[in-house]
């Protein structure tokens, strides 16, 4: 049985070079000490941002997964909330004029590079998983009506309020 080394911090470049062992394209982005790595899947763009800083210079704990779409036009108030509640690991959330899908990877205390492979994936399903939710939102609040749809709906309503 071998023994894997435990990752317990990350630095910028490990995680540019995790993603792309993955397949992903990958840049690093930002000035200074406010470096993010930029991506995308499936055609989304997303960014990869360093969270608590560690004991050493340029290491981190934890990083963001966030993938941020623009909103044209209004979208319901619970739209985020019907997906937290169906969904887990990450979170949809309004900030400003963007519907936010944002997911935490947390290294502290030690993890395997299996186990940041995995969240990659499952956060390219997410991604996926949200293009859908948004896709059968729009289908189902767009109507879709022929005349004679219109006129049986009328008579069942009809029928229900007798």
């Amino acid at each position: 049985m071998t023994e894997s080394v435990l990752i317990q911090t990350m630095t910028v470049e490990r995680l540019q070079e995790l993603l792309q062992s993955l397949g992903y394209r990958v840049t690093v982005s930002g000035q200074g000490e406010q470096l993010q790595l930029l991506s995308a899947s499936q055609g989304i763009g997303f960014s990869i941002r360093p969270g608590n800083p560690a004991a050493s210079e340029a290491e981190f704990i934890d990083y963001t997964l966030g993938c941020a779409l623009q909103v044209q036009g209004e979208l319901p108030a619970e739209l985020p909330e019907q997906w937290n509640r169906a969904k887990r690991f990450a979170r949809l959330s309004f900030q400003g004029q963007f519907l936010v899908l944002e997911m935490d990877v947390i290294v502290a205390g030690g993890v395997s590079e299996n186990y940041l492979r995995a969240t990659t994936e499952l956060w390219d399903r997410l991604m996926q998983e949200l293009v859908l939710f948004l896709r059968d939102f729009a289908t189902a609040q767009t109507p879709v009506e022929s005349t004679s749809d219109s006129d049986a709906r009328q008579d069942n309503v009809a029928e229900l309020e007798q």
